[in-house]
């Protein structure tokens, strides 16, 4: 179980997740009102701003995202404590992304407009699944669906490699400025796809998961 979980660590996987959390945040920007649904920060400056106003129904549209990641973390952990122990193929990361996918499967059956919220509330709640169950690549701390810590982390590591030369931080360099490479692809590709698709692009991210979840399959595979 432990192997299974390293596997889960590997750059392909997180490349994957990557580009899964950049097409979450380009669409629900670009087709459900204008939300970047991935990171809290802007939903809860917004809500302050709104309660300092007195504009309480516009606070609780910023506060549902908000509580919506929170759950969304308690239903990894608790994914997690239930699944961990339990002999078989599939492992507890296994069921938090399949879980993922069927929620994104769901959204994208919701019509564009008065129900954006809805989705917006639904694709916090899976950002904070894929960050909470997917927590580092090759080791090194990462998140999938943000890109700010992965910035930080890339530069410190491209710094010391640059300043010492050592050429672990060079490698640990190149993962994160690689995650966040992919993210800008999976934006990109969802940009692409929202002028054709603005419903259905959501789909986009649901198949780069499920591409993550055959591949944590294979890879268990030519260890086993």
């Amino acid at each position: 179980m432990e192997g299974s979980a390293q596997r889960s660590e590997s750059f392909g996987v997180a490349a994957l997740l990557a580009l899964a959390g950049g097409a979450l945040d380009a669409y629900t920007y670009l087709c459900r009102g204008g939300v970047f649904a991935n990171a809290e920060t802007g939903n809860i400056v917004l809500l302050g701003v709104c309660l300092a106003r007195g504009e309480w129904t516009a606070a609780l549209r910023y506060l549902a995202p908000v509580l919506a990641f929170a759950m969304g973390v308690l239903a990894a952990e608790r994914i997690k404590s239930r699944r961990r122990d339990k002999a078989g193929r599939l492992h507890w990361r296994h069921a938090a992304l399949g879980a993922e996918i069927a929620l994104l499967v769901l959204a994208s059956l919701i019509p564009l407009g008065e129900p954006d919220p809805l989705v917006n509330v639904l694709v916090a709640f899976v950002c904070a699944l894929q960050v909470e169950t997917f927590r580092k690549v090759r080791g090194n701390a990462f998140a999938s669906t943000m890109c700010t810590g992965n910035l930080r982390s890339g530069t410190e590591a491209l710094y010391q490699a640059a300043e010492n030369g050592d050429p672990r931080a060079a490698e640990k360099s190149r993962y994160y400025y690689g995650v966040i490479l992919f993210f800008i692809a999976g934006a990109a590709l969802s940009g692409l796809l929202a002028g054709y698709f603005p419903q259905h692009a959501i789909l986009l991210a649901a198949g780069f998961q499920a591409a993550a979840f055959a591949r944590m399959i294979r890879l268990d595979e030519k260890t086993a």
